[in-house]
Order: structure tokens, then sequence, then C-alpha cells
């Protein structure tokens, strides 16, 4: 629902400059309510652009705020937008550094109450979070979406310890965000000068990235989890299931030792008002409400909630689309981790899953390459992308099934399963993907949560060793959290394979694992019913006016998969064309389009490629500019071989080309 009345009339700066004690002028936008009294302001701070890039979520959320008496800054972050420097990676310290001054900066205006917010989704619930840990006074509490408290275990780079292929394509996605001009309507004449700056400053971040494949120092930093103490403001911690970074919302909740409230819903890489899937909701009011207790002394009842409020999915097929509103129900628990939750163990016999233990012969799986195709994205940004997981039967074909009997009753889960089994392997370098799966009476086989491990990463991730081959060793795996009602007849299957294509970049060689049966146990966190389930109520989703808007042309999303028999190559063709459309309030025309090629042979793990493209344009004022990059990765037994290409151009013309191609040592990845 569209609000268009609200309390307080709302002013907006554009740009508003923030200097820096270095010099560095920094652009933002300020939304402030018309009051004569003090008011608490929120901080956003990404690099996505808030002129062209953001403005549509932005235009959203951050005036309905304002119009109930919380004043919004988002800010372009150094070297982005329309802000001064260089963005020379993501989450650097100076990053961090940037943000305490704004934040003191603001505070000290005379509008303002002197208490500070900090939000964001994604990159900015990411610094959200480090910003916390660094306990600039006047930040009072944050709200930290879709992010993480460890940039090496659940980001876009590493999982397990096994490279994700989501790591180029966001590096190529980054190349154009760096290279792109500043807006002339804001900054003026200097534009070009600032433009030419950049470019001549922008390399792929997938060359560092990949110079650190385990987690060492680089990764450490910006990862609050190195020290869940350093954070004494007031968390609220939210995402939702489709999206990949779940997992923070749990751990948050079980180390932070302030105030804290965490939700998980339905969601994909989006606000709970806004995107897909569904039930949206009243995000925006919670966000108020928690606001207005921490940054202006209000009672507003926002900790009598429930510590932890999550969608529990029901009985829902398969699907490649998000579907406009998931099955389920919400759920509360006031501890995390829970002591309600049962903490039951299956093992994992030749028969299949049991309560006790039956040792008998190893069980083995050798997967092809091409395994995991089903599997979905890592990245799936919900809605009309067809990259979610869809039926899970051929995948299961290849991989070592442990199946329940069916169930009696309903089974609610809730948590994280924990896997525990004893394995031989062939080969020194081998990944492990475990998928549990919800099996229908009909055989359909819907994916409920995955983890995945490189077995040299089994001690640790900061110091990787070779699988011993042939001789057993144990490996401990955590799936992701996850929420679902399995129902009465239904089984649960857990699948193990050794391929994860094309979420992982596969190891050198296809491996044989074995499984001592007998010896092996998954623990299911089952969750009983709870009457504080009912005490789960959320407003209806509401946002502000959307900025106005002129769709030019219409975009679209496919997903193409080829199997050249001939060949034996399989490629997984991912194309999302953006459509292009004019900003009518700010004349700004924007478009931008993307695609993935992911190629690879069923009995050769060293002929996978991956190549990305993405391409931006946008004209503002007297600037008619795009950005073209094209990353490609491909390896062989010892070596990642990235290359990738940047072009600029004004007014269709070529005015600046970049490129580098680098051989970069394999490191158990």
């Amino acid at each position: 629902m569209v609000r268009t009345e609200f309390p307080f009339a709302v002013e907006t700066v554009d740009p508003l400059w923030i200097t820096l004690a270095d010099g560095t002028r920094i652009a933002a936008t300020l939304w402030r309510p018309r009051t004569e009294g003090k008011v608490p302001v929120v901080v956003e701070m990404v690099p996505y652009r808030r002129r062209d890039g953001t403005v549509a979520r932005d235009i959203d959320i951050h005036p309905w705020l304002a119009g109930h008496g919380v004043a919004c800054a988002r800010i372009d972050i150094r070297g982005s937008g329309d802000s001064d420097g260089d963005l020379a990676d993501e989450y650097l310290p100076r990053e961090q550094e940037d943000a305490c001054e704004i934040i003191a900066h603001l505070a000290a205006q005379p509008w303002c109450n002197g208490n500070v917010g900090m939000t964001g989704i994604s990159w900015g619930g990411f610094n959200a979070l480090q910003v916390a840990a660094r306990r600039p006074p006047a930040l009072k509490a944050i709200i930290t979406n879709c992010a993480t408290d460890d940039r090496y275990a659940d980001d876009i780079h590493y999982m397990g310890g096994a490279l994700l292929t989501e790591q180029e394509m966001w590096s190529n996605f980054m190349l154009v965000k760096k290279a792109m001009a500043p807006d002339p309507q804001i900054v003026g004449d200097a534009w070009r000068a600032m433009w030419e700056s950049r470019l001549a400053a922008t390399s792929s971040l997938s060359e560092v990235w990949l110079a650190h494949q385990r987690r060492d120092d680089y990764w450490r930093q910006g990862s609050v989890c190195e020290d869940f103490s350093a954070i004494e403001c007031a968390v609220m911690a939210v995402c939702g299931w489709e999206d990949s970074y779940s997992n923070f919302v749990p751990r948050l909740l079980k180390h932070l030792k302030g105030p804290k409230l965490g939700i998980v819903g339905p969601w994909s890489h989006a606000y709970p008002c806004r995107g897909a899937p569904g039930p949206l909701i009243g995000y925006l009011q919670e966000a108020l409400r928690w606001w207005c207790h921490w940054l202006c002394g209000e009672d507003t009842g926002i900790l009598d909630e429930p510590l932890y409020r999550v969608w529990v999915t029901g009985e829902e097929r398969p699907q490649p689309f998000c579907l406009p509103d998931h099955a389920g129900s919400w759920a509360a628990e006031d501890q995390w981790p829970s002591p309600r939750i049962e903490r039951r163990t299956l093992h994992l016999n030749a028969a299949g899953l049991a309560n006790e233990p039956a040792p008998g012969a190893a069980l083995s799986v050798r997967s092809p390459a091409t395994a995991g195709r089903d599997c979905g994205r890592w990245g799936g940004y919900g809605g009309s992308c067809p990259d979610m997981p869809i039926d899970q039967r051929r995948e299961d074909g290849m991989a070592l099934c442990f199946d329940t009997p069916p169930l009696d009753d309903d089974l609610t889960l809730l948590g994280a399963p924990e896997l525990d089994l004893l394995v031989t392997v062939d080969q020194p370098h081998v990944n492990l993907a475990a998928r549990l799966c919800d099996v229908y009476p009909d055989g359909t086989s819907a994916l409920m949560t995955y983890g995945v491990l490189n077995l040299s990463h089994r001690d640790s991730h900061e110091h990787p060793t070779p699988c011993p081959v042939g001789t057993p060793f144990r490996v401990r795996l955590k799936l992701n959290d996850f929420a679902r009602t399995v129902p009465k007849g239904h089984r649960i299957r857990l699948a193990l394979a050794n391929q994860h294509w094309p979420i992982l970049w596969p190891q050198p060689k296809l491996s044989t694992l074995a499984v001592v049966t007998g010896d092996g146990t998954i623990m299911l966190p089952v969750r009983p019913p709870s009457e504080r389930d009912r005490d789960v109520r959320f407003e209806p989703a509401e946002t502000a006016p959307p900025v106005p808007t002129t769709a030019l042309d219409d975009g679209f999303d496919r997903r193409i998969v080829t199997d050249n028999v001939g060949s034996g190559v399989q490629t997984i063709a991912l194309t999302s064309d953006h459509g292009r459309r004019r900003y009518d309030d700010r004349a700004i025309t924007v478009s931008s389009a993307n695609s993935d090629t992911m190629s690879i042979r069923s009995d050769d793990p060293l002929s996978a490629k991956l190549v990305t493209e993405y391409r931006w344009a946008i004209a503002s004022g007297n600037a008619d500019t795009e950005a073209i990059a094209v990353t490609e990765l491909t390896s062989d037994e010892t070596h990642f071989n990235l290359s990738w290409r940047l072009e600029a151009r004004e007014r269709g013309t070529l005015v600046h080309s970049a490129s580098a191609s680098r051989r970069i040592r394999r490191d158990f990845a």
C-alpha cells in the first residue's frame, strides 16, 4: 500500500554535502521532517548511486520514515555516485572511518537531537554492523538487512572454503558500478574529470579476492564475528529465507549480548515491504517503532515482541520463480538458540535414515561435474528471474541419498541441521554438497536447505590440508538455517554429492566419496508448536509514493540450459535485461542488462568456464555514458585463469578501455 498522508511534511535536500577531515566531499540526500523540534537521523551508506541506482527503493522507504518524524540520510560512499575519492574495495576500514565521521557530523546539526541510527540492505547491512562495532558515540541503534557477520564464510566469495562462482559475477558488476560518471546535475562541470579519474583507477576486485582463498586477515577485517562484544548498540537483524544471507540473523541473536531482535520471513534479497516473494509485512512500521524507542526514548512496545519472529514455510512444490506468496505461517521464539528445539538425531544406514545405527557396508558416490544444475543460484534475487531450485529428482539421481520412512505426523524444522560423517575419498581435493529435501508421495523432491564444504577445510578455514586418500576421516558440516513444516506422509531425504555446479567452482578432478553407513548422523532441529506464535502480527506493507518513472523499454529474464550430446558440454545461460526507464523528477534515463554463461563437461571439471557480462547506461544533464564489463574465469589443475575487460563510452563513442589477464594459483580451492 502506498501511503500519501503523513504526520509531517518532508523537506528533501539533494545534494547535502559533507566534507570529511581529509577534504573529501561526500554527497548525500537528506529527507527531514518539517518541525521546530529536534529529530533523530538514520544513515544508509552504499556505493550504488543514490540518484539513479537505488533511487526507487530509497524513495519508497526514506521519505516514509521522514514523514513520521525520523530524518534519513542516504550517503554515496567515497568514490561512488557523486562523492569524491576512490572506491578501492568493499568494506574497507576507510569506509568505516568515514561513516563514524558522517555520523558525528549529522548528530551535531542544529535540527538533530543527537541520536543516530544506521540501516541498509546488503552492503548497507554489512557496514551498519561494522560501524556499530566501532561504537561511534551518537550511534544508538541499527537495523541490518540481508547482511553477514562473517565475510569469508557467508558472503559471495567462498562457502565452506569452496569458491563461489557468484564472486566473479559480482566483481564484474562492481567493475561497471565503479566506472560510471557522477551526475553533472549535481557536481557540475567537474563530472568529466571525476569520471576519468575513476576509470583510470578501476580494476577487477576478483584479482584481490582470488588472492585470499583462505580465511585470513583480509576477511577477518569487517567480520564482526571476530568480536561480537564490540557491538553494544541495539541491533535489529532482518532477512528472508530466499536470500543467501539468512544465516546471520540467528547467529547474531545467539552471540550479541546487547538489545536485539530478529525477523526472518519468506523474502528474497529485498526489503520486507517491497519485492518478492510474499507475504510482505509492514516493515517500515516495525522500523519506526525501533527508531522511536532507541532514538527518541518513546515506549513503542517493540521490546515486548518475541526475540525471533520467523516464517515457517508450509507445503509448497518447487518452482523456478518466486511465488507471489509462500505458503506457511509465522512463529515466535523468545530465546535463541531456543531450549524448545529438539535436536533429533538420525543415523545414516544403508537402508536410509533411522533412529538407531545399523553398521553396514560403505556406500559411494561419484557425481558428474554437471551435478547441481537444478539447485538454483547462490544469489537468487526473486521476481521473475527463473533461478530458484526446481524439482531435485535429477540431482538426487547423481547423489548418495538417505531417506526416512514416510512421516507419521507433520514435522516442523527450525534451525540448522548438522551432519557428522565418516568418509573415504580417492582424491586429495574434494567438495561435498549436502542437501535436505522434502520428498512428496509422488516423488517430487523439494530442496529445503543445503550446506557445502571443501573437505580440505574440514579442520580449519585458515590452514587447509589435503584429504587423506584412502584413509577414513570425519566430516562435520552445518547446513544453512531454514524453517519448514514437512507434512505427514512425506519423507525427508539427505542427498550427498561431490559436485555442486554452477554454485561452486569444481575441484580439478572427479572424485569418489564413500560414506561409512551406521557411523554417520544428521541432527534435525525439530520445533514443537507454541502459543507464542499467535503473538506474531505485522501491519500491512506500506511505502511512500514511488519516484515518478516512465518505462521506455520493457525488460525480461530467462534461463536456458542446453546439452550438446556431441561434445558433452552443458551450458547454462542466464540473461536479465532490466529495461530502460526515465526518472521524471530528475530527468535521468537508465538502462542495464547482464548475462552469465556457465559451461562444463560432465566428465571434466577442468572444462568449467564462466563468462559474465554487465552493461549500464545513464543519461543525465550533458552526460550520456555507458560502461560494459566482461569477466571470464577458467582453471587448470594448478591455477585460476581470470581475465576482464572494461569499456566506457560517451554518446556511443569509446573513450576508455582497460583489460587484464591473471593466473592465480589455486590454494586448495
